[in-house]
């Protein structure tokens, strides 16, 4: 067992690079809590879809988030999501949601209410958040980031193979996805993507989850014995 000393790991990166399976097992080898960023955004894209409310229009999803109660609660298969109480951690991962949590995160004011509430979450460590810009924006003095990264055709066949798209039509739809959310992630006014300038970027296109895992697991020794040093 790695001693990590409680610190905040942050893994930002694009979609299907991997952020989500590596920051779960991460965090159940070293007994951290999982935050993971975009299960919030898509709790609130959810209460927007049942509300009739714009992905678009930023002042009443603001007024919808500070009227909602989102929670994280660790399981060892991963975050059990409750949205105002109720269990949505499957509905959460429907492609209209993902969709709308993409759009919802675009407004500043919106992030700005994220931000407050993922702070409040991780303020004593022993976490690990996963998202876009946890490094650079939302724990900037984090002990350790990465920037998880890997070729846009590889990340699209992760994804594919998540969601179990068998035909031709799915396929080619969950890539065009992945495309715009690229898009739209890296040319956002707010905290667009990128790596922090002291992350760790890693590509895992060529490597196994256990693989990046290692790896990760050398930089938190690398991060603790320096710190124990000091």
């Amino acid at each position: 067992m790695i001693d990590a000393r409680k610190l905040v790991i942050a893994i930002d990166g694009p979609a299907g690079a991997g952020k989500s399976t590596i920051a779960s097992r991460l965090a159940r080898k070293l007994g951290y809590v999982n935050l993971e960023s975009g299960a919030m955004y898509r709790a609130l894209a959810l209460k927007a879809i049942m509300n009739d409310v714009s992905f678009d229009e930023s002042a009443p999803l603001l007024k919808l988030a500070e009227n909602s109660k989102i929670e994280l609660q660790p399981r060892i298969d991963g975050n059990r999501v409750l949205l105002d109480t109720e269990d949505v951690s499957r509905r959460i991962r429907e492609r209209d949601v993902t969709e709308g949590a993409s759009r919802v995160s675009l407004h500043p004011a919106v992030r700005e209410w994220m931000v407050a509430r993922q702070r409040e979450l991780g303020v004593n460590g022993g976490v690990i958040m996963e998202g876009r810009d946890i490094g650079t924006v939302v724990f900037p003095n984090a002990e350790l980031k990465i920037f998880l990264d890997a070729d846009p055709k590889v990340r699209a066949e992760r994804r594919i193979e998540q969601v179990q798209a068998k035909n031709p039509d799915a396929a080619k739809a969950l890539a065009e996805e992945l495309k715009r959310r690229d898009q739209r992630d890296s040319t956002r006014v707010a905290s667009p993507l990128a790596p922090a300038a002291d992350a760790v970027v890693l590509d895992s296109s060529k490597l196994s989850v256990e693989e990046v895992l290692t790896r990760i697991e050398e930089l938190i020794l690398e991060r603790t014995a320096a710190a124990k040093r000091s």
